[in-house]
Parts: structure tokens; sequence; C-alpha cells
């Protein structure tokens, strides 16, 4: 029997399908197309024999009786009771498609659109109908320009959904207005009271209204009541014309006299009480920013700093500039750069990793007190603290010292905090949401602390009274076993390459960054070998004046007086250049083009740099710099599109 052989072969296909589903499951990958498939073999067999997939039990025993039964009976041949079945089956689709199309046709009557619900737990069929039912509406539209066109050229708004709030807010419960106003947004909830009553949360600009779509108020000749709100749906970008009002319960509203489609959303949206797949949070961040309002606000903080940082330099006299983003010689900063080609000059270059060095041949040039806000590029690890791509800002100020730019750091930063929080003192998460909250309190003046001097005092509370070697001697071998010892007695690790300069900042790290908890801390005066641009300290020799801001334990800001003496510029590349050849892929390359220019006489300046990425985490109490990043970095997924 043609139909048994055809059974047979859907319940292999269906063990097949399941094996699948079973695999990816097992390895954590996506299941949404293989589950799809699954379930239409079951659609396919129940629809050939009218039950559903047996469960392998009774597979096993259909098998077995299936090879008991000897040859099959011949072709075209049925027994009564599977005459009665496809029979019964039959007269049930009949009934159920005749049924289709009397509702249908009193429907057109009536002058009324047909039910258009999807079910929204099966997404990949929801895509499927939905665009299957857009893609008829743009057919029958441009056949002859009527109907519902989903995707029209223009809507005109006359006033925005926060506009409308604060415009029309003082009306009383069950006032309605004589005025007309459209408004667009996308749809977040739909609630029906009745055929003739409907009720949506319309969204936008991180606000809603209520549209309470009444059919007695509709007055749209393009398409009827019942027409328009059939093909509506969550998710859908509508444009409302209408009156204000405000319901007997309270709720301000616009009663619609008018609703367009104007833009339809093919796939389910997230549940009302938002998204919380933290990956499809971050690799589809519009998904992030319709579902869940708090989100919205993080990005607008992070532009009010960036805001606030540019305000603040543009009313002290400095020019913002841009600088190149790709170089020849990765200079700038002790980082690993990302490398990339110049294809017509056959040229390997670099993605900036810092702009100080192009900043600081603009002040040799004359601008005196000039500013970059922008991307830099390193190629280093993700973590929660730390992205390839970052947002910085960068100025120098000629005449200006790093006790300057400490006095400017603390007013600019508790500035900051005070316009955008209201208060000096913020609550911070720094294990996450779920782990308990600190209060950073941002009032000047902010602690400092010089490195040798804090070292020293952290390891006499250790019980080590054997002093530090001086710094002018940190280039020196002996200098160096002093530090592989310490370390080993701390029980601080330094990875290798071991130089000083490597394990001097293991041990900062380790004591004197992990005390910035509530309050900022001023670390200052890092060793010569550390700090390759920062010029000489005026009375500690080996020093440099230079400080870091620490929030948290985490840094913020990097600045100092800088080297404007280019023979000992060029001593400091060569100490870098030592580094090189013992391993450490970060330390700076020479750069000539930069020598050059202090030839010609570099002002005493002082050089600032901040993070604006670490700024937004603290301002948005979020441990993980993804939640700021619009779009973080992240690893490639192994097959498939986004994640449904």
């Amino acid at each position: 029997m043609a139909d048994s052989a055809e059974a047979k072969g859907l319940l292999e296909e269906h063990s097949q399908a399941g094996n699948k589903v079973r695999e990816l499951k097992a390895a954590g990958e996506d299941i949404g197309d293989a589950l799809a498939a699954l379930k239409a073999v079951k659609a396919k067999y129940k629809d050939l024999t009218g039950e559903d997939v047996p469960g392998p039990g009774k597979q096993q025993k259909k098998k077995k009786q299936d090879a008991n039964a000897g040859a099959p009976p011949a072709e075209g041949q049925m027994s009564k009771s599977e005459q009665k079945r496809q029979a019964k089956k039959a007269a049930k689709e009949a009934e159920k498609a005749a049924k289709a199309a009397a509702k249908a046709a009193s429907d057109q009557a009536a002058g009324k659109a047909p039910s258009n619900d999807i079910d929204e737990a099966d997404a990949t069929n929801y895509f499927k109908v939905r665009s299957e039912k857009v893609a008829g509406m743009k057919e029958s539209f441009a056949k002859d320009q009527k109907g519902v066109n989903p995707y029209p050229h223009k809507f005109n708004v006359s006033v925005s959904l926060v506009a409308f709030q604060e415009k029309y807010g003082h009306i009383k419960n069950g006032e309605k207005l004589d005025e007309n106003v459209s408004v667009a947004g996308r749809i977040k909830t739909t609630r029906k009271a009745g055929a003739k009553l409907i009720f949506y949360e319309l969204q936008g600009e991180g606000t809603s209204i209520q549209i309470m779509a009444n059919e007695a108020a509709h007055t749209d000749t393009e398409s009827t009541f019942a027409q328009i709100h059939s093909i509506i749906k969550r998710g859908d970008i509508i444009g409302v014309e209408g009156f204000p009002n405000r319901s007997k319960t309270g709720e301000l509203s616009i009663t619609p006299t008018a609703v367009r489609l104007l833009s339809p959303c093919l796939r389910v949206m997230p549940a009302r009480d938002g998204l919380k797949d933290q990956e499809m949070r971050y690799r589809q961040r519009y998904i992030d920013l319709i579902a869940n309002d708090p989100i919205r606000q993080k990005f607008i903080i992070r532009s009010q700093i960036i805001r606030y940082i540019r305000s603040y330099l543009d009313s002290s006299g400095f020019l913002e500039v841009e600088t190149p983003m790709m170089n020849m010689i990765a200079g700038g900063a002790a980082a690993k750069p990302f490398e990339t080609k110049h294809n017509d000059l056959n040229l390997k270059m670099f993605m900036r990793v810092a702009p100080e060095l192009y900043l600081k041949m603009l002040t040799v040039g004359g601008f005196d007190r000039v500013y970059e806000i922008g991307r830099q590029f390193r190629n280093e690890a993700i973590d929660l603290t730390h992205n390839p791509e970052f947002t910085t800002c960068e100025f120098y100020m000629a005449y200006a010292d790093y006790d300057d730019l400490m006095n400017i750091t603390e007013e600019m930063v508790s500035g900051m905090v005070h316009a955008i929080k209201g208060s000096y003192k913020l609550t911070y998460h720094p294990d996450g949401p779920d782990g308990p909250p600190i209060e950073i309190d941002f009032t000047p003046p902010f602690e400092r602390i010089p490195i040798i001097e804090g070292l020293t005092k952290v390891l006499q509370d250790k019980g080590i009274n054997e002093p530090i070697p001086p710094a002018n001697t940190f280039h020196t071998d002996e200098t160096k076993a002093y530090f592989v010892k310490l370390l080993a007695k701390l029980d601080v690790e330094c990875s290798p390459p071991q130089t000083v300069s490597r394990m001097v900042d293991k041990l900062v790290g380790e004591y004197l960054e992990s005390q910035a908890t509530t309050r900022p801390i001023f670390i200052t005066e890092h060793p010569q070998v550390m700090s390759p641009l920062a010029k000489w300290h005026r009375s500690k020799p080996g020093i440099t004046e230079r400080f870091e801001l620490f929030v948290s334990t985490k840094e913020v800001c990097n600045a100092y007086t800088e080297l404007n003496d280019p023979v000992v510029q060029r001593e400091r590349f060569d100490t870098q250049a030592a580094d090189i050849k013992a391993g450490d892929d970060e330390a700076q390359h020479i750069d000539e083009n930069y020598i050059t220019a202090l030839e010609y006489g570099l002002p005493p300046t002082g050089g600032w740099g901040m993070g604006i990425d670490r700024m937004s985490m603290f301002l948005t109490d979020s441990n993980n710099i993804k939640e700021i990043l619009l779009f973080p970095a992240m690893k490639p997924k192994e097959e498939g599109g986004p994640t449904e």
C-alpha cells in the first residue's frame, strides 16, 4: 500500500530529525531550525495517517507487526477501516473549508477583513505566515494602489510622543479635545475589548501612550476599522491620526480617526516583561532597546558624559580635532595593535592605539589647547572591562603640568557626576546587579598616592623592611632580580616577560589600585621605565610627573607632564625597543617622525586621557562594558543567523 510505505518513510525521517535536535541540544547550539523540521515531519505524518507519530515503543511494535505481515497488499487495495478513516478525514476537511468560505463571504459582504491572528508561540511559523501576508499586501497594493501599503514612503507626525505627554498632560479623566494630532511609534502591547474597541500601547523616544481605537471614531476612507486593525500586530510601526483624550481610568490617550501601517514587524517581539537572554541582547541591540526601556537610559547617560566633557573643554579654550586612525607605527601607548594593509601602497599599517603623538605634533604646530574624542583599537583580551574597540578623550595643554591636570580632573569628573546624577555620590554594583552595592563619593579633593611611597608602606605593613631600589636603577639587572624575588615572596604572579616595568605594574595593581573602592584615588609619580612619554620628576630621580585616576579599582584617567626633550625621548624609545626584543609585544616602537617634531620644539605641556567607556560604566551602574557599548565585540556564531 502506497500510504503504508510513505508512512514508514516519514517515521524514519521523524527519527532522524529527533536525533538531530538532541545532538544540537547536547552541543549547546541553536535548535530552532531542527525543531521546525521535526514539527513539519510530525504534521505530514498526521495528515497522511490521521494519527500522531507513535512513541519509540509503539514504533518498534509496529515494525514487528509489519515484518510478520508478509507481502504487502496489492496496489490500490484498502481495508474497510482505512476507507472509513479516510472518508471521515475528508468530511472534516470539507466541513472546515465550507465554514471558512462562508465566514470569508460574510466578512467581505460586511466590509470586514478576515482574521489574521497568528500563534506567537511558534516563532518560525509566525515569520513564515506574517511574511506571506505582508507579501500579499504588497502584491494587492501594486495592482491597483488600493488596500494597505505596508511600506509607505512618508507619514506626517505633528507631535512626538514626549511632546504629546507634555502638551496634553492636563486633560482630565473622561475629557477629550477637539484637536487633530498625528503621532507614530511601535506597538508594544495590544488588548481587544471587543470587535469595535481595541487598545494599543504605542512606544517611542523612551516613553509610551495609549491608543484607544474605537470603531465609532473611525472616519478613514482608505480602509475600514476591521480591515486595518485585523492587519496590525504587536511590534508593528504605525501612524495614528486622532484627537487627544484621557480615559475614565486616567490613561492619557489618542482616539484615532485613521491608522496607517508604516512598517510591519515580521518576527515575534519579546514578551512585555523584556528580553532576558544576555547574548541576544548584545548581538541584537535593536531588540534590546525595544524590549528593555532602562537600556535606552544607559546610552543617553553615555552621550551626556561626552557632551559634558566637550562642553567643559570648549569653554576652557580647547580646539577639537581629528587625527589618523591608521598609522605606519603603533605609538602613543603600551598596547598590542591591530594590523591592516593599504592595498594601493602595498603597506602594512596599524589601527591606532592612541592619538597622543599626533596631538602633540599639533601642539608643536601652535595649537596650545587641543583635544580629540574618538575610537582606539587594541588587540587585547575581551573581558568585563575591556573591549578591543573603545572610546577615549585626550587633550594637550601647553604651559601646564601634571599638578594642573590633577586639579582639572577633580573639577571635571566631580562636576560631571554632579551634573548628570544630581549628587557627588552614586550607587554602584561592582559584582553585577545581584551583588552587594557600594557608594562611591566623588566629592573633591581626591586622595593622592605616590607609587614608591605607597608600595614602601604596604611592604612595611607586611613586615618587609628591605627598601625598594632607587627608581633611577630600575633598568639594571640587580633591580630586576630584586623584584623577581619580591613577587615570589608576596605570591604575586607576573607572566613573562618579567620586565621591571611589568612587575612594578603588577604590584601597583595588587596593592595600590585595590585601595580605590568607595572614593576616587590618584596614583602618582610612576617610574620612568613605566612611562616612556612622560617627563622626569623635578626632584625625584628615575620618577616621572604622571598620575592615573582609579575608581572602584579601575583606571579612568591617565595624565602627565609631557616629555619634550627629543634626546631623552629617543633614549626612552630605545629602552622600549629592548623590551620588545625581550618579548613584550605591548612596548612602543621608535617613531622618528615624532622625534623630528620634538626637535622643532614642544612647549612645556600637560597631556591627559580618559576612558569614556569606563566612566559610563560607573554612571550607569554597569559592571560589564558590553552594557554601555551599543554593539560590543562578540565571538562569531558558529552557524545560523540571529538568535530567535
